[in-house]
């Protein structure tokens, strides 16, 4: 480039200021409005926040007394959601589906606890899809917008037959010049459509023909959740603004699903905390007792639900409440309904107990051998052994959202990483070989094995996961028969004592290529056989073939694409809770003859290069 031309590019005046729609700035800056795209592999891809937005306007439609139904249909990558309430205003349906700031969820007479967010939901669909159509009825009389990438293509009014309930109707397609190709999982909308109907009673959601509704709210969440897993039956309260399930079980940990105006906010917040100390001040009044946070905690499972007129979120996908006006209430509204609800459940309080206490005893084991571990750290290195850290973790302001570790399996693999990672967001643990199977084993005996205790450190979970480092922990294995059961005892590890960490979706396994194929002009990387053979067909049979047996066998300089923008993660993720003992016990317990079966069926072998 020129001097010129470097100059005439680095000019800043009037022509270089651009004024862009509110749509086309949602297609541009998709992260600021639905926090991620991905391709549906993922819970949390944008696909299903579309989904979610305009399943919220029904939603809001029945918390506000209006319609008490809502039909969803979700085929072949077209979404279809009617609701019965009293339906956009004709005049305004254009406007609602596409000027941001516009919509009637301002106005508290309107909308008290809004679910979905305020004038930016249902735009963001439009302007995200390829197709977007929204219809409106309102007493026989009826309003049509359609919309292509936010464009409006079309749009006409007119008169319904006689009998059609108010209401509106959203059909649309992701656009795949945003998302890529992509495809919804039936799992993933069961999830969500269970959630709505938990925190909705009397509200029917019909997807794909199945119907969802829930007669007694969190109380059935958790209850489905824990299934017979329960040391106690489960404790229920019910207020005009808080609701909330509880119960403990042998595990480890503490699981929790907290919810705001009927949204899931994964990552808690301050309607989360105030619960957990009302909790505790509520079993204390009762015992008469001062009972630490954490023998009362462990082994608990919770659910709760806050309606508040104005939450306040920390990002736009709403997965952490940062209101701290709501603290005071929640927790001396939980605290009275706790020593309520033990009072007249005096079978489940002794249970209680006897679970804090033994919690106390296990506590105090524990810390005796903790202290043998850091002393015996402390002669080993002030350092982590095998941690290659990076700059920013998370909770920093700057890359701590992005910051992840690589769990590997020995140098070899660690050394391909180690020049092809960024330092500032991506760090490197490298195990010594397989990891002790801990399944069924006390949690002190992770301080026991020093390979476990340093992965525990490096990720700051000791004493609470909420002391997590990284946003993400990629478990990175060879694709072989070792490597799968690497995997598996690092599962393992993480269901058995940090549930939480998988059930909050933190924990990933990364894919990398089996097969290189190449000729001199092209080079393809393929992840199946299937993949290979079709890139062997296309670029001829001149083609070089490279099976990589090991993450070792990738050099640094091809390593760093595959964990870089374009890095396969795939997410591990729970269904249910309550399935995770038996597969646990199924694939890690006693050599029984029904898994001897399954491996000799099984067995996975290696591919031939």
């Amino acid at each position: 480039m020129t001097a010129k031309e470097m100059e005439h590019k680095n000019e800043y005046d009037e022509s270089k200021v651009k004024t862009l729609s509110s749509l086309e700035h949602i297609r541009l800056r998709s992260g600021m409005y639905i926090g991620r795209l991905g391709d549906g592999s993922n819970q949390n891809d944008g696909i299903y926040i579309l989904l979610k937005e305009v399943i919220d306007n029904g939603v809001d439609e029945f918390i506000m007394g209006c319609g008490n139904r809502i039909d969803i249909v979700v085929k072949e990558g077209r979404v279809k959601v009617r609701d019965f309430g009293r339906g956009i205003p004709l005049g305004k349906l254009v406007e609602c589906v596409s000027i941001i700031n516009t919509g009637a969820k301002y106005n508290d007479d309107v909308f008290q606890f809004s679910v979905g967010l305020n004038g930016v939901g249902t735009k963001a669909v439009n302007a995200l899809s390829s197709y977007f159509r929204a219809v409106t009825v309102r007493d026989g009389e009826c309003a049509e917008a359609v919309f292509e990438r936010g464009v409006l293509k079309n749009q006409r009014t007119g008169k319904v037959k006689g009998g059609t309930k108010n209401g509106t109707y959203i059909e649309f397609v992701p656009d795949i010049d945003i998302f890529g190709p992509y495809e919804f999982n039936p799992e993933f909308i069961e999830k969500r459509i269970w959630n709505y109907a938990y925190l909705n009673t009397g509200l029917t959601l019909v997807c794909n023909g199945q119907e969802y509704a829930s007669k007694n709210g969190l109380l059935d969440l958790l209850s489905r959740e824990m299934e017979n897993e329960s040391l106690y039956p489960i404790g229920y309260y019910k207020g005009k603004q808080l609701e909330f399930a509880f119960t403990h079980s042998h595990a480890y940990g503490e699981n929790t699903f907290s919810f705001v105006n009927g949204q899931f906010t994964s990552d808690g917040g301050t309607h989360l905390s105030a619960f957990k100390e009302g909790f505790l001040k509520g079993v204390n009044d009762f015992f008469k007792k001062t009972y630490k946070s954490e023998d009362v905690r462990e082994g608990m499972a919770a659910a709760i639900l806050v309606k508040i007129k104005d939450p306040v979120f920390e990002s736009q996908t709403k997965n952490k409440l940062g209101n701290t006006d709501i603290r005071p209430w929640i927790v001396n509204e939980t605290r009275s309904a706790a020593v309520d609800w033990l009072q007249k459940n005096p079978e489940a309080a002794k249970s209680l107990e006897q679970k804090i206490l033994a919690n106390e005893k296990l506590r105090t084991e524990l810390n005796a051998v903790k202290k043998e571990a850091r002393e015996a750290a402390k002669k080993i290195a002030l350092k982590i052994p095998k941690l290659k850290d990076c700059k920013y973790h998370l909770g920093d302001p700057a890359g701590g959202g992005t910051s992840m570790i690589f769990i590997t399996e020995g140098d070899s693999a660690s050394g391909s990483m180690v020049g092809s990672r960024d330092v500032q967001t991506q760090a490197l643990f490298s195990l010594r070989g397989k990891p002790e199977n801990m399944f069924g084993k006390k949690r002190a005996e992770i301080y026991k094995n020093a390979e476990l205790y340093n992965l525990m450190m490096a990720l700051g979970i000791e004493n609470d996961t909420m002391g997590l480092r990284y946003e993400k922990i990629i478990i990175a294995t060879d694709a072989d028969n070792d490597g799968f059961h690497i995997r598996n005892l690092m599962l393992t590890f993480f269901l058995g004592y940090f549930e939480e960490l998988v059930t909050s979706g933190h924990v990933f396994i990364l894919e990398t290529p089996l097969f290189r194929v190449r000729n001199k002009r092209e080079t393809r990387y393929c992840y199946s056989e299937a993949e290979r053979d079709r890139a062997v067909k296309a670029l001829g049979q001149t083609v070089e073939v490279t099976r990589f047996k090991g993450l070792g066998e990738i050099s640094p300089r091809e390593f760093g694409q595959f964990i870089g923008d374009d890095m396969k993660l795939l997410p591990v993720e729970v269904k249910s809770r309550k399935d995770v003992p038996a597969l646990l016990e199924f694939y890690m317990g006693k050599n029984t003859p029904a898994r001897r079966e399954f491996i000799v069926n099984n067995l996975l072998e290696e591919i031939d290069p």
